[in-house]
């Protein structure tokens, strides 16, 4: 084990001491438990790997992570890519790695498209087609099923995705907007790729009777994100630390166990702009949306190709 390096507050106990351990929080869901075990198999890890102690936290909502960050309660957050952005805005996170999942081509990728689809049969072509149309997208915050396909809108219209269909509804799931397509509730929908395989047990035809007519992205994928006023000479030690975990066989299995994580990786801190763009786009406000992150749903991570939310 590699002696911790000697890093004090101002006042207060060395971090990373037994006193004062450096505090990791994971986005919250339904499984706290096994979200709380595959946590602390990763701060094991890091024990060994960084001579430092390490405690797990996974607070009640997601904007208590954010808020973990800015007031130096938390110093490490697995975070999903938009809460990520609202602590960078804040001045209180930035970014250490992002995560990696396989696409559909079995490559690690650090980000994922969504789609726009709609049925084969309704003669609809191109996102212009979609002018005063029926949509269904997902959570309201929801990366690829909502933010960023309404960016696509706006890029390719020039139009206020807001006003452009004749309605819009925001579905419980992606297999719901799905339904809803198929079925002929809406005219078009948007998931991630490709949400379709979801219900294609129950409805073999799905892939025939519905299409893919225009895809959004990259959206850049969840992140481990770092207090902004974390110590910088012990960044570097948490990066590689992680990084080597990321490809062991005990971090292979722990990591995809937690959120469906496939690798870690370095990545450009300005691939996460485009959140930004998005969520101007679907007509939201970054002060908002500060102010409201206690008590709003938020998008768990986004998810692989493969797999559902």
């Amino acid at each position: 084990m590699s002696a911790a390096p000697s890093v004090a507050t101002s006042i207060g106990p060395r971090l990373g001491s037994a006193d004062r351990p450096i505090v990791m929080a994971f986005m919250p869901s339904a499984e706290t438990a096994h979200i709380t075990a595959s946590g602390k198999a990763i701060a094991a890890s890091l024990e060994k790997a960084t001579g430092l102690q390490w405690a797990v936290r996974v607070p009640d909502s997601y904007g208590d992570v954010v808020d973990g960050l800015c007031s130096g309660r938390i110093d490490v957050a697995w975070l999903d890519a938009l809460d990520h952005v609202l602590a960078q805005q804040e001045n209180c996170a930035e970014l250490l790695l992002a995560t990696e999942r396989y696409d559909q081509d079995h490559k690690l990728s650090a980000t994922t498209t969504s789609q726009i689809f709609v049925r084969g049969d309704s003669g609809l072509r191109t996102i212009a087609d979609l002018k005063g149309k029926r949509s269904a997208f997902g959570d309201p915050l929801s990366l690829s099923a909502t933010l960023f396909p309404m960016l696509k809108v706006k890029q390719e219209t020039g139009q206020d995705p807001r006003s452009f269909f004749s309605s819009t509804v925001f579905t419980s799931g992606p297999a719901d907007t799905v339904l809803a397509v198929y079925q002929g509730s809406v005219d078009a929908g948007a998931s991630f790729v490709d949400a379709r395989t979801l219900v294609e047990k129950r409805f073999p035809d799905i892939m025939q009777r519905t299409t893919v007519i225009a895809t959004a992205g990259p959206i850049p994928n969840d992140t481990v994100s770092i207090r902004r006023s974390f110590p910088a000479d012990l960044r570097g030690r948490i990066q590689k630390a992680l990084l080597d975990y990321a490809t062991s066989d005990a971090g292979t299995t722990a990591l995809k166990s937690l959120y469906g994580i496939d690798g870690l990786a370095k990545a450009d801190p300005k691939s996460y702009d485009s959140v930004l763009e998005a969520v101007k786009a679907a007509g939201l406000r970054i002060s908002d949306l500060q102010k409201d992150a206690a008590a709003t749903a938020t998008p768990a991570p986004t998810p692989s190709a493969s797999a559902a939310p």
